[in-house]
C-alpha cells in the first residue's frame, strides 16, 4: 500500500484509513453518547444519574486500564487479529446492552465488553497507522484523520445519540454501534494488512498487566467514591498509588533480570512524549467531563430530552469539524507546539463562557457559544498531541507507546467524567447552578494545567526517532 505521486492514498490504503477512523468514532462515540440518555435509561432500568455516570466512567476507565496490555498483545498475536477480535467483542457488548433489563447486565455489556473490545481494537489501529504510512507527511494526514474522527465522535456522539434515542429508543443506539463494527470488520478484510510478522513466543507480563490494571482502576473508584465518605476516597486513592507503584517496582525488577516488561521504562525518558501525554489526559479530561456536566445539567434540572439535549451539542460538532478541517493547513504553517498552547487557551475561553452565560441568561443559546469554542480548541490540539507522541519512538516501540498514549488518553477521558460528574451530582438536588459552575471550573483548571504544560513543549516538529530507538 502505497500513495500516489500526486500525493493521494491508493484505494487500499484509503480503505484502511477508513476503517481505522471508523473504529475510533465509534469507540470515542461509545465513551459520550449515553451522556444525553441519562434521564431515559435511569427510568427504563430503574436507577438514577449516579448509576448512569458509574457505567460510563466504568467503560472508560476498563478501556483505560487494560490499553496498555492490550498493545502490547498485538506483538505477541498481531495487529490485525487483535483489531477484529477486539470488534467482535465490542460488537457483542453492543448488543449485550440493547437487550439490558437491568443496569448490571448494561454494565456488563457496555463496561465491561465494550470496554475490553476497545482496549484490544484500538492500540492495533495506531500502530498499524504508524506502520502502513511510512513518511511522516502521511502518517500525520492518516493521524489528522483518525484523530478527527475520534473527537467528532466524542462530541457528535450527544448529537447522534439524543437524535437514535428520541426517534427509537435508548437502545437502538447499541444496536447502531453494532452495525458500525460489522461495516469495519467487512472493510477492513482485504485493506489492512499488518507489515510486521507476529511473535508467539514473545513473553507476556501477566503480573504487569494485573498490577497496573488494578492500580488505574482503584484511582478512578476513588473518585466516584467522594460522596460515599472522605476516608474511603483517600483509601482508594492510597491503594491506587501504592499498587501503581509496585507496578513500576516489578518492571525495573523484569528490565534488570533482562525479561521483557508489560511497559518499558525508557518511554518515560523521553520529555516530548511525556509532555506530549500530559496534554493528551488533559484534553479527554475536558471533553468527557464539558460532556457529561453539560449533557447531565440540561437533563436533570433543565429537563431536556434526549434529542434536545444532543442538539446543543451540536455547536461543539460544527466548532470541531472546522477547526479539524484547516488541521493540515494549521499544520504547514505552524509548529505543533503553538496549535497545542492555543487549543488549550481556548477551550479555557470557551469553559469561561460556558460557566457566564449559562448562570446570567436563561434559555438554550448562552449554551452555544462556549460550547462552539471549545470544539474548536479540541480540533486544534487532539492531532498534534497524538503525532507528538507516536513519532516520537521508533518501530520497535510502536506497541508500547500506541497502548501508553491510548491508555492515558483514556484515563483522561474516565477521570473526567468521574472529577466533573462526582462534583455535579454532589449538589445536583440542592445548588443546581452552583454544582454546574464548580465541576466545569475543575475541568478550565485542568485546562489551564494542560496549557502551562504545552508550553514546555520544542517550539519546532516533534524529532521522529530511528527505528528501534
Amino acid at each position: 500500500m502505497t500513495e500516489t505521486r500526486t500525493g493521494r492514498f491508493s484505494g487500499e490504503l484509503r480503505q484502511a484509513l477508513v476503517a481505522f477512523a471508523l473504529a475510533q468514532f465509534i469507540c470515542s462515540f461509545a465513551g459520550s453518547n449515553m451522556n444525553v440518555m441519562i434521564t431515559d435509561i435511569s427510568e427504563d432500568l430503574g436507577t438514577d444519574v449516579q448509576g448512569v455516570q458509574l457505567t460510563i466512567t466504568l467503560f472508560l476507565v476498563v478501556m483505560a486500564a487494560l490499553m496498555i496490555p492490550g498493545g502490547k498483545l498485538t506483538d505477541r498475536l498481531g495487529r490485525k487479529r487483535c483489531m477484529v477480535a477486539g470488534l467482535a467483542l465490542f460488537g457483542v457488548g453492543a448488543l449485550v446492552s440493547a437487550m439490558a433489563p437491568g443496569l448490571g447486565v448494561l454494565i456488563i455489556g457496555n463496561s465491561i465488553l465494550e470496554g475490553v473490545g476497545t482496549a484490544l481494537l484500538i492500540p492495533p489501529v495506531y500502530i498499524l497507522t504508524t506502520l502502513i504510512f511510512t513518511d511522516l507527511g502521511s502518517r500525520a494526514r492518516a493521524f489528522g484523520a483518525i484523530s478527527a474522527m475520534g473527537g467528532i465522535g466524542a462530541v457528535a456522539g450527544p448529537l447522534i445519540g439524543g437524535f437514535i434515542a428520541s426517534a427509537i429508543s435508548w437502545r437502538a443506539a447499541f444496536l447502531f454501534q453494532a452495525l458500525i463494527v460489522l461495516a469495519i470488520i467487512v472493510l477492513s478484510r482485504r485493506s489492512v494488512h499488518d507489515p510486521v510478522r507476529p511473535d508467539p513466543s514473545r513473553p507476556f507480563d501477566v503480573r504487569g498487566a494485573v498490577l497496573s490494571a488494578a492500580g488505574l482502576i482503584l484511582i478512578v473508584l476513588g473518585i466516584l467514591a467522594a460522596d460515599d465518605g472522605l476516608w474511603l476516597m483517600l483509601g482508594l486513592l492510597v491503594a491506587g498509588a501504592l499498587v501503581l507503584a509496585g507496578f513500576f517496582v516489578s518492571v525495573r525488577a523484569r528490565e534488570r533480570a533482562g525479561q521483557e516488561p508489560l511497559l518499558s521504562t525508557s518511554l518515560f525518558r523521553n520529555h516530548i512524549s511525556n509532555l506530549g501525554l500530559i496534554t493528551q489526559n488533559a484534553q479527554w479530561l475536558m471533553v468527557m467531563g464539558t460532556s457529561f456536566v453539560v449533557s447531565a445539567y440540561l437533563q436533570v434540572v433543565r429537563g431536556y430530552n434526549a434529542i434536545e439535549t444532543g442538539a446543543v451539542f451540536t455547536a461543539t460538532t460544527v466548532g470541531l469539524l472546522l477547526s479539524s478541517l484547516g488541521a493540515e493547513r494549521f499544520a504547514r504553517r505552524r509548529a505543533q507546539r503553538t496549535l497545542i498552547v492555543a487549543g488549550f487557551a481556548v477551550t479555557v475561553v470557551g469553559l469561561a463562557l460556558l460557566v457566564l452565560l449559562v448562570r446570567f441568561y436563561a434559555g438554550v443559546w448562552p449554551f452555544v457559544p462556549g460550547l462552539f469554542i471549545i470544539g474548536l480548541g479540541l480540533g486544534a490540539m487532539l492531532t498534534p498531541s497524538v503525532n507528538i507522541v507516536q513519532s516520537a519512538f521508533g518501530e520497535q516501540q510502536q506497541g508500547e507507546i500506541s497502548g501508553l498514549s491510548r491508555c492515558v488518553s483514556n484515563l483522561g477521558s474516565s477521570l473526567g467524567a468521574a472529577l466533573a460528574g462526582t462534583i455535579l451530582a454532589a449538589s445536583i438536588g440542592d445548588h443546581p447552578g452552583r454544582g454546574y459552575a464548580l465541576a466545569l471550573t475543575a475541568v478550565a483548571v485542568v485546562g489551564v494545567i494542560g496549557h502551562l504544560t504545552a508550553l514546555f513543549l520544542p517550539r519546532g516538529p516533534a524529532p521522529v526517532l530511528p527505528q528501534g530507538q
